[in-house]
């Protein structure tokens, strides 16, 4: 395996890159083509730089004398449109405020008397208690040493 590359082994990876990106570039524009429904030419291939179409300096004047007017034309809308006056606060009316009011109680009274039936029912059905096969799992495999015999080894 060489350590360095030689102008051969490069050009001959530059040609290589060149042939594989004529081949991507052809399968794309197949593939554009059957988006569009386009003819079944290949598309032209991009050997060399696009030409720019110049304008000619009256072209360019006009252009930007169209866009200094645009740019007049909204400074100054803003400017002859009269400000609209601020909308009025609205207020809330005592006998709204009272209806709100009483909805709210009518709504946390129903949320009260649901937690209320369903504290009922868990209180109706009967507990569980806790099995004591699982009390038993716990010291399997431990031999059963009262407390006292513990304290005199130590």
């Amino acid at each position: 395996m060489p350590t360095k590359l030689n102008d051969e082994i490069l050009t001959a990876a530059i040609e290589g890159f060149e042939a594989q990106k004529k081949r991507i570039d052809a399968r794309i524009s197949e593939i554009k083509q059957q988006l569009s429904g386009a003819s079944s030419e290949p598309a032209p291939a991009a050997g060399g730089p696009k030409r720019r179409q110049r304008l000619s300096a009256a072209a360019r004047q006009k252009i930007a004398d169209a866009q200094r007017k645009r740019w007049a034309a909204s400074r100054e809308q803003p400017e002859a449109a009269p400000k609209a006056a601020p909308k009025k606060k609205r207020r809330l009316s005592a006998a709204g405020r009272k209806r709100i009011i009483e909805a709210t109680k009518k709504r946390w009274a129903a949320v009260r008397a649901k937690k209320a039936a369903q504290a009922a029912v868990r209180k109706a059905a009967p507990q569980r208690k806790a099995a004591p096969a699982k009390a038993a799992r716990k010291n399997v495999g431990k031999p059963e040493t009262p407390k006292t015999e513990q304290a005199a080894t130590l």
